[in-house]
């Protein structure tokens, strides 16, 4: 009887954990979005040396329109590219786990995560209006790791500790503005591939 009791009871929990969190998310999304960054910020480590600048010898820098226009397209690149790679994983799982993608908890979670990253995006474009392009790098990670934090309400907990890692990586940044590239690298690429590759082991 009691042992009836304790897998009613577990079956009654895992019901209310599905109805109030987003279970369908996999760790292999996470190691590609981290592999597609660091492929990104070599090439424009790569775009920076072509234009004969040299990104870590602590000049200020001028940059080119062109240049400007070349690391926007690679950014918005890597976005694409790991939006894709989320969604093709996310559904393989939610198939093989016969989990439902598009609930009211993933409405909440996606509004939770769009918010933060929504509000960054206008304070992005307001840094590359103004010139401050140095800020870019702190930026996104501090706006990434605050909208991991809020969707992490609605998901995995797991995604609220890569959303501090985030944060702190992200202040720390600021006063390294010279060297954006090495933290955007470290948060979004091997942040990623570390966190990707502990979330699919935990819960493939």
């Amino acid at each position: 009887m009691s042992h009836n009791i304790q897998e009613d009871l577990v079956h009654i929990r895992s019901m209310m954990e599905r109805s109030s969190r987003f279970l369908s998310l996999s760790g292999l999304s996470g190691v590609f979005a981290g592999v597609f960054a660091l492929l990104g910020a070599g090439y424009a480590a790569f775009l920076f040396e072509s234009n004969e600048m040299s990104y870590f010898d602590g000049l200020e820098k001028v940059y080119s329109v062109d240049l400007i226009y070349k690391l926007i397209v690679v950014g918005i690149v890597i976005l694409v590219l790991a939006l894709l790679s989320g969604f093709l994983f996310t559904f393989k799982k939610s198939k093989k786990n016969n989990l439902l993608i598009w609930t009211s908890t993933t409405k909440v979670m996606l509004l939770q995560l769009a918010i933060p990253l929504a509000v960054g995006g206008v304070f992005c474009l307001a840094l590359i209006y103004h010139g401050l392009f140095a800020f870019l790098a702190p930026a996104t990670l501090l706006f990434y790791g605050l909208a991991l934090v809020n969707a992490g309400k609605y998901t995995y907990s797991d995604i609220q500790y890569l959303g501090y890692f985030q944060l702190f990586l992200g202040g720390v940044s600021l006063f390294f503005l010279g060297y954006g590239l090495i933290f955007w690298a470290l948060g979004f690429g091997i942040l990623h591939i570390v966190y990707g590759t502990i979330m699919f082991k935990k819960y493939r």
